[in-house]
């Protein structure tokens, strides 16, 4: 019967009887109504819709054991971490790789970074790139595609490992007793509000200062008006401080207790198949300082990434991990499963998108970032992941997130490595001269 409603469809259409101005017409609706018969399967699913959530519905009842847990290979971790109602993964994922560091380093039973001192200059770095930006930009229209996506982008709480790495390598970084958490730390978004609704205003001021000059001496009252408002919501960053019995800058604390260069010795990694393969991409305004580094990554096909994945892990160092955390994630169970939901027969619907169709088309994207921290491999091949997460203990599989190799493919993005897992065959390609997204690609939203 669908088929030869389908069949009939398509005839009239053929034969031009619908309204030629794109709207939908009488006759096009009477069609568009044919399919939905109201069969009892169809009362069955509307009735479920009105009681149930639809992810309850999709569950796929085949798929309901939990997944082994034994894993092959497992990086030492120490302790599950907590972002509370805040978007700063991609900072507590960075503190988090640089504290298993740490502790090996200076064979501690356990240390957590502060993610409010870090965090507190981010805002701050933010604000200054925003309000120099619009300087630098002040002369286009305020219409132009450029200066529209700054107005719309003026702060957030987002941000990629680049951000990590330039702010630590600038600021150093503090033990979490010494800035601890605040209210406002663990839930951002009142206070990111106002932020934005402030650098708003101010960049209309430097639009319409004099000349450069006074627009940038009016940036640093604008700026210092930003940090007292940081003070208030997050306390002053220590300029120094005293730890074990000993006083360090935070620099010091850094450079004594971790020591790595952030800026060279990491490397960022895509598996973004809307773009070619063995390139380097840069994104415009995609960093968090404004003299720091733009969002620098090599595009490699998943297989590959895996490689220097599995190498990391098996020398026991974990990595930055990102990925499209929310597809096919069961949150009870901690796993991420392309057979964890039936969506298909639900609703009846094919779903016929790849990769790197749902990414040219907004529909998937890198949302979340967390550290990798284990692969189960059967044969040399992988069959499962971990990663550990910064929801809280409570959350997932004891806090973490098990994915399948299968969802691994589908949903991951980035993975942040050590420059000493790159293969010598892939060494070069980190010398081209990246090419140069603008800030408005689907790729270049930070994780939350």
């Amino acid at each position: 019967m669908k088929r030869l409603i389908a069949l009939a469809a398509a005839a009239l259409f053929c034969a031009g009887a619908f309204a030629q101005n794109g709207g939908i017409d009488s006759l096009m609706l009477q069609t568009i109504r044919q399919g939905y018969a109201n069969t009892a399967a169809d009362k069955a699913v509307r009735n479920a819709l009105n009681a149930a959530s639809l992810n309850t519905l999709a569950v796929n009842a085949e798929n309901m054991a939990m997944i082994d847990t034994d894993f092959s290979d497992r990086v030492m971790t120490f302790g599950i971490t907590d972002q509370k109602q805040s978007g700063r993964c991609w900072l507590f994922t960075g503190l988090n790789v640089l504290r298993a560091a740490l502790i090996d380093k200076n064979n501690l039973t356990g240390f957590k970074f502060s993610q409010s001192y870090s965090f507190f200059y981010d805002q701050l770095e933010k604000s200054n790139l925003f309000l120099q930006a619009i300087i630098d930009t002040r002369d286009l229209p305020i219409d132009d595609r450029q200066v529209d996506w700054l107005l719309s982008n003026p702060i957030g709480d987002g941000g990629t490992f680049t951000g990590v790495a330039n702010l630590v390598m600038k600021y150093g970084a503090v033990p979490a007793e010494v800035m601890p958490e605040s209210l406002i730390a663990n839930s951002t978004s009142q206070l990111n509000t106002q932020l934005k609704t402030i650098l708003r205003q101010d960049a209309l001021a430097l639009r319409d200062a004099r000349c450069v000059k006074c627009a940038r001496k009016l940036k640093v009252q604008m700026l210092s008006e930003i940090y007292r408002i940081l003070c208030l919501a997050y306390g002053e960053p220590p300029q120094e401080f005293e730890w074990n019995g000993k006083t360090y800058t935070p620099v010091q604390f850094y450079q004594e207790m971790v020591g790595f260069d952030l800026n060279h010795d990491y490397v960022m990694l895509m598996n973004d198949p809307s773009r070619e393969y063995y390139k380097l991409y840069e994104i415009e305004y995609d960093r968090h300082l404004y003299d720091g580094d733009n969002w620098l990554y090599l595009n490699l096909p998943i297989d590959r990434i895996k490689e220097m994945a599995i190498a990391s892990i098996k020398d026991n160092n974990a990595m930055y991990f990102s990925c499209d955390v929310g597809k096919f994630l069961d949150r009870k169970k901690g796993v991420a499963d392309l057979a964890n939901f039936d969506y298909e027969s639900l609703l009846g619907v094919k779903y016929t998108m790849d990769k790197k169709q749902r990414i040219q088309t907004h529909a998937s994207g890198s949302s979340h970032a967390m550290t990798l921290i284990a692969v189960d491999l059967k044969d040399g091949k992988p069959v499962k992941w971990m990663v550990e997460n910064s929801w809280g203990e409570a959350s997932g599989y004891h806090g973490n997130l098990i994915m399948t190799d299968e969802w691994f493919d589908e949903y991951m993005f980035r993975l942040v490595v050590e420059r000493k897992y790159i293969p010598e065959d892939l060494l070069g390609y980190l010398d081209q001269e990246p090419i140069k997204l603008p800030a408005w690609d689907p790729m270049f939203l930070g994780e939350e």
